[in-house]
């Protein structure tokens, strides 16, 4: 099994005070990134396209966006993955696309995710886990995001929850993980963060929640925030832009946008 070494680049406390300190402080942007231009990590059991800089890829330009540390665009090959690895001080959000994945961890947690369900782990003052496909002919396809915690230290916990019927309901966004307490969601420790999720039908149109960085991933299907058409992997960072009109494509789209500080 190849080996992939999780790091984020460049941050602890002062640089946290300094990204959220800089909100309102920027002008008004919508950025679009194309799924092609991310960072790419190919080996015999993954195919990871990187949002931020992560690992083995840097560009000091491309480290984060607001709170948003990570978001890893993963496909697993079956009966592989990720080995036991450490983790501190951060709070790691998974969400499947397709397939199913395994997480044991160091606190006694096992759990199977799967398409819909949402799961949280905050590594607080350490903590390892693995996340292995269990399936022996099936690949597994997920979202991995890491935002920072607002405190370090804390006890490490993990979470999961079922928000398919949520997903599956009347349309529009659904909250996946929040650090404010909404209804239906887990909860991350992170007051300036939420995840929003949805999975439009095609045409239907959203608004955007108004944050000063929200993060836009197209996962599936095609949408189009305001004029910028986004294709399945496509990203649309927006700095202070206030509430933006988000509307799926002709076959759909699933959604997931982080809106933090």
């Amino acid at each position: 099994m190849g080996l992939i070494v999780r790091v984020v680049w460049g941050f602890d406390r002062s640089t946290v005070a300094r990204m959220t300190g800089a909100a309102g402080h920027e002008p008004p942007t919508i950025d679009v990134r194309r799924a092609g231009e991310r960072f790419h990590t190919r080996i015999d059991w993954l195919d990871s396209w990187h949002s931020f800089s992560f690992s083995n890829h840097y560009d000091p330009a491309n480290t984060h966006h607001g709170l948003l540390l990570v978001s890893n665009d993963d496909r697993v090959a079956p009966a592989s993955g990720f080995a036991t690895h450490p983790h501190r001080d951060m709070e790691i959000v998974t969400w499947v696309l397709s397939g199913e994945l395994e997480h044991r961890d160091s606190i006694g947690t096992v759990g199977l995710i799967v398409p819909g369900l949402a799961q949280r782990m905050s590594a607080g003052r350490g903590i390892r886990h693995s996340e292995m496909n269990p399936s022996p002919d099936t690949e597994v396809h997920l979202v991995q995001m890491w935002v920072l915690p607002d405190t370090d230290g804390i006890e490490p916990s993990y979470e999961q929850r079922d928000v398919g019927a949520e997903l599956g309901g009347d349309g529009g966004l659904v909250p996946i993980a929040s650090g404010r307490g909404h209804d239906a969601a887990i909860r991350i420790h992170q007051r300036d963060a939420v995840l929003w999720g949805g999975r439009l039908r095609p045409a239907e149109t959203v608004m955007v929640p108004d944050a000063p960085h929200v993060h836009v991933f197209v996962a599936v299907g095609s949408a189009a925030v305001e004029d910028e058409t986004l294709d399945e992997g496509d990203a649309a960072r927006l700095t202070e832009a206030g509430e933006a009109q988000l509307t799926a494509g002709a076959d759909g789209a699933e959604v997931l946008i982080w809106a933090t500080g």
